[in-house]
C-alpha cells in the first residue's frame, strides 16, 4: 500500500519553507519597530565629530567642579525647588532646569527658576510616575551640574558630571 500523504502535512517542507519565511517575517517587524521609536534619544547634548570618534564639550561640568557647586532639587505636587548645598552660586541670577525623560525626548521639559530666599523655584508639576534625568545650568551655560530623580522620590542630589577624586579599594 502506498502511503503517499499531501504536501502539506509533510513536515519536512514547514522545515524548509517556514523558517525562512519567519525569519523574513521577524526581520520585517523589527525594521517596522525601529522606525517607530523616533530615534536614540540617549544623549541630548550636542556632540561633534572628528573621524569615529564622537566628543561633547564637559566645559561646563569642569567648571562646576572647579567651583565645587552641588545641589539638591525638591519636587512636591505643585513646585520645583533648587536648593544650594555647595559652592558659590550667583543668588540673584535664575537658573535654567532641564527635566528629561530616560527614553522620549518629546516629554523633555524645561523651566528658568527665579531665585528666591533659601534657592530657586518655580510653581509648576511635572510627572512622577517615571525617572528624570536633571540637568541645572545658569541661563548662560558656565557651569552645569546633573542627577537623577528616581520615580516617586521627592528630591535628587545634583553634582557635576565627572569629578577629579580618586576613590581607594
Amino acid at each position: 500500500m502506498d502511503d503517499k500523504r499531501p504536501v502539506w502535512r509533510e513536515p519536512m517542507l514547514w522545515l524548509v519553507a517556514g523558517l525562512p519565511l519567519a525569519s523574513i517575517f521577524a526581520g520585517i517587524a523589527l525594521v517596522i519597530v525601529a522606525s517607530r521609536s523616533g530615534g536614540s534619544d540617549a544623549i541630548a547634548d550636542s556632540v561633534r565629530r572628528t573621524a569615529q570618534i564622537q566628543v561633547a564639550d564637559l566645559g561646563p561640568d569642569a567648571r562646576a567642579q572647579q567651583l565645587r557647586l552641588t545641589a539638591i532639587v525638591r519636587v512636591d505636587a505643585d513646585l520645583i525647588e533648587v536648593l544650594p548645598v555647595s559652592g558659590e552660586f550667583e543668588r540673584r541670577a535664575p537658573l535654567r532646569i532641564v527635566l528629561r525623560h530616560p527614553t522620549r525626548a518629546a516629554a523633555d521639559r524645561e523651566f528658568v527658576l527665579q531665585p528666591g530666599k533659601s534657592g530657586w523655584r518655580i510653581a509648576t508639576a511635572i510627572d512622577g510616575s517615571h525617572d528624570w534625568k536633571v540637568q541645572l545650568s545658569p541661563r548662560n551655560g558656565a557651569w552645569r551640574l546633573q542627577g537623577r530623580l528616581p520615580k516617586g522620590q521627592r528630591a535628587a542630589h545634583l553634582k557635576p558630571a565627572f569629578s577629579n577624586e580618586r576613590y581607594s579599594p
